[in-house]
């Protein structure tokens, strides 16, 4: 369905939410130190060094004016200290710069750093996340905001430390004022607060709509995906999809503008009105300066000492507010990783009980099991009852969403049941620890993972700890026949599969379905899972998968989900799925006996042969 217009209200956010968000900076930087803490150090005792070089250059630049008046005008001038005093200036200036450099240089080296070490922890939080709650668009929506804020959070980091750097800064330029003239204190802060005031109030705005419109720029990256991609290129061309892809994505984009638009056509007005206000102040103030020097009050290298200050303060005050809103907005996008990161799942609370070196005896018993979509009304699976014993080869078998490859998604524990449960010699599933549980199966899917990997990575998918085994590679590519499709390639096993890399080779749909079938063979799992493993396979490749397929299950219980009955009849026994409810459990010969769903589809297949 098309989303022109947002579907829910725009949470509309305040400036208490952003100084609430403040309080995940000590949490943001403690990561960041974690990631290296003596070039962390570094880069904060650099900034402390680096603050305090402002006024001493302005004080150092007083003195210089202040001699070079001295000694205007004298027969026997004496230069020496002039000379110190710009020697001295000169040092501090070179100082600044090599302390700048480095800061920049260590911002950039903690930025990335964080940035690895936060995708990695986001990575693994993800896994540990149910296949239902993946398949939630409003889950999604929470996951991407996370995953939006793994990458460019070093601006975040430089703006907090430089935020202290600067307020070092200001408190000492702003000792010199109160020593010399306490009333221009107080002329800039009348001139920089009402500019603070209109910065945090529209950098909560900015926030509104960028969560508000989560949901939105997920779909135009998901249009710049299919727009231009290797993968779909075909069925866009074929189809001449390029003006209607075109033409979604503009409109959309459009509304997204033209609510960016406003808000910052209203930011820019209102800060130009602000930003006047302020230049006013700052010349009344240097109208003030000027005025005690002329009358003798002062003298020239503390007029520039004065002016200098005054200008550096106000810039720097300016630039002080503006980056605290920028460090609040930025701290509600960090607030997004975090409560993703924070928030408990089901699947990560339970570890379960260990069955390390468990072997199946009884098998799965399917206990009055249902199953429904979360806000969904309709049953997928409606009171499953039977039982997979240990070492049985059962198909499933039904129409188009009768609900097979669902019941397989519980058996794996991607989805948890409504009501009802499996259980395995006894043992409810989820009662189990999920990796050793998950080490049970070996299972490929009809929508397979195309990996652009090498083609040895690509099978040793299958059981990645074993991915320097090249022994176990090769036997699983030769009983897959995935081995001959690495033969046929340049770098056979080294060679990258997919498009997508330099140096890519791109499979045939059959050829990636042999590669996908080695990974069941690779992991050498007590149960088989197969959905449609062999739909992109010729006769003759189907009938030889199928050979090695028989091999593969001996000894193992087995579960295959297929629309072709010369597959299906290979099985022990025959599950009919019909609107999620069994209609029918047996051999190949008791259902064609029945004269019921299985014989009304076996037949019509069997005629299309005829």
């Amino acid at each position: 369905m098309e989303s022109t217009q947002p579907k829910k209200k725009k949470k509309q956010y305040s400036w208490r939410d952003n100084l609430n968000a403040l309080k995940y900076l000590p949490r943001f930087f403690k990561l960041i130190y974690k990631t290296d803490p003596l070039l962390f150090i570094l880069n904060v005792l650099g900034r402390l060094v680096k603050s305090i070089l402002p006024v001493l250059m302005l004080w150092v630049g007083k003195l210089i004016i202040d001699e070079i008046i001295s000694q205007q005008g004298a027969a026997d001038a004496q230069l020496e200290q002039l000379w110190f005093y710009l020697a001295l200036e000169l040092g501090l200036a070179i100082l600044s710069n090599f302390i700048g450099r480095g800061i920049d240089l260590s911002d950039g080296l903690l930025g990335d750093l964080y940035s690895n070490k936060s995708s990695v922890d986001l990575i693994v939080k993800s896994a540990q996340i149910e296949l239902s709650q993946l398949e939630d668009a409003d889950f999604y929506d929470k996951l991407e905001r996370a995953r939006r804020q793994t990458t460019n959070r070093v601006a975040l980091m430089s703006s907090a430390l430089s935020q202290l750097q600067d307020l070092i800064t200001v408190i000492s330029l702003i000792t010199g004022l109160i020593v010399f003239y306490p009333l221009l204190i107080l002329i800039l802060f009348i001139a920089i607060i009402p500019s603070f005031i209109n910065e945090i109030k529209f950098s909560s705005a900015s926030y509104s709509l960028t969560r508000s419109w989560t949901t939105e720029r997920r779909e135009l990256d998901y249009l710049r995906y299919i727009g231009a991609s290797d993968v779909t290129a075909k069925e866009v061309k074929l189809f001449s999809l390029s003006a209607f892809l075109k033409d979604r994505f503009s409109r959309l984009a459009d509304q997204y503008y033209k609510a960016n638009r406003r808000l910052a056509i209203r930011r820019a007005a209102w800060g130009s009105i602000f930003s006047l206000i302020g230049d006013i102040a700052y010349y009344g103030a240097y109208i003030t300066i000027i005025l005690r020097t002329v009358v003798g009050l002062i003298t020239i290298g503390e007029l520039t000492f004065l002016a200098g200050s005054f200008q550096r303060i106000r810039n720097q005050l300016q630039m002080i507010f503006s980056r605290f809103t920028r460090i609040t907005e930025n701290a509600l996008y960090l607030k997004d990783y975090f409560d993703f990161m924070d928030q408990e799942y089901q699947y990560t609370t339970e570890e379960g009980v260990s069955i390390a070196g468990h072997e199946i005896k009884s098998g799965f018993v399917f206990e009055n099991l249902s199953f429904k979509y979360p806000e969904s009304e309709d049953y997928v699976l409606k009171d499953i009852n039977f039982t997979l014993q240990a070492g049985e080869k059962l198909a499933l078998v039904g129409e188009n969403g009768a609900g097979k490859t669902t019941l397989v998604k519980l058996l794996l524990r991607m989805y948890r049941p409504t009501s009802g449960r499996i259980l395995m010699d006894g043992r409810d599933i989820w009662t189990i620890a999920p990796d050793e549980y998950n080490s049970l199966f070996g299972v490929i899917f009809q929508d397979f993972v195309k990996y652009y990997f090498t083609a040895k990575e690509n099978i040793a998918v299958g059981k990645i700890d074993e991915i320097e085994d090249q022994n176990r590679i090769e036997y699983a590519a030769e009983k897959s026949l995935a081995d001959q499709v690495v033969q046929s390639l340049p770098l056979k096993y080294d060679q990258p599969l997919g498009k997508r890399f330099h140096n890519g080779k791109d499979l045939s749909g059959g050829q990636w379905q042999k590669v996908a079938l080695a990974r069941a063979y690779m992991k050498n799992a007590q149960v088989i899972v197969l959905d449609e493993p062999t739909s992109a396979l010729d006769a003759r490749a189907e009938f030889e998968a199928f050979e090695r397929f028989t091999e593969l299950t001996k000894g193992k219980t087995a579960v295959l989900i297929s629309h072709r009955f010369s597959t299906v009849r290979m099985a022990d026994r025959i599950l009919v799925l019909k609107d999620g409810e069994i209609l029918e459990l047996g051999s190949h010969e008791e259902l064609l006996q029945n004269k019921n769903l299985y014989s009304e589809l076996f037949n019509y297949q069997a005629q299309g042969y005829q």
